[in-house]
């Protein structure tokens, strides 16, 4: 049985364990030099963040989501446990408090913004590069009608 909490401050290197786990299997694309210095910001700012967590019936966090002012900027599942509706959970979640809820994905994900796409969010816009202007572009997205 999976449920969702919000993160406390016991969770952060757990959260971070998930993080890493997520960006092996997923982000290929970065360079070892941007994964290096990605994964240093990320240490610094997931422990300070309120998250919602998706944990097992033993507490043990599986995926993380950030959202903030209804903008979800990270949704991250530990790569044993994809594919099981984990991040589907989490999002469906995101959409109960923010029913317009935005997010990116990095374009080179393709795994991501198919999923995003089959949850029902549109693609409102692409940026070249991403929020700290590495060239990674980004894909953004809306839930719902607009």
């Amino acid at each position: 049985m999976t449920s969702i909490r919000i993160s406390r401050p016991d969770d952060g290197e757990r959260a971070i364990e998930i993080w890493r786990h997520a960006i092996d299997a997923t982000h290929h694309f970065l360079t070892p030099e941007d994964r290096q210095a990605i994964d240093a910001m990320v240490c610094d700012f997931l422990p300070q963040v309120p998250l919602w967590l998706a944990v097992d019936a033993n507490d043990y966090p599986l995926a993380f989501m950030f959202i903030d002012n209804g903008h979800m900027d990270a949704l991250f599942v530990d790569s044993a446990y994809r594919g099981m509706g984990i991040g589907a959970m989490l999002v469906r979640h995101g959409l109960a408090l923010h029913p317009s809820m935005t997010t990116d994905v990095n374009e080179q994900n393709l795994q991501a913004s198919d999923f995003y796409e089959k949850m029902g969010f549109k693609r409102t816009g692409r940026s070249a590069l991403d929020g700290q202007g590495r060239p990674y572009p980004l894909i953004h997205l809306k839930y719902g009608s607009f």
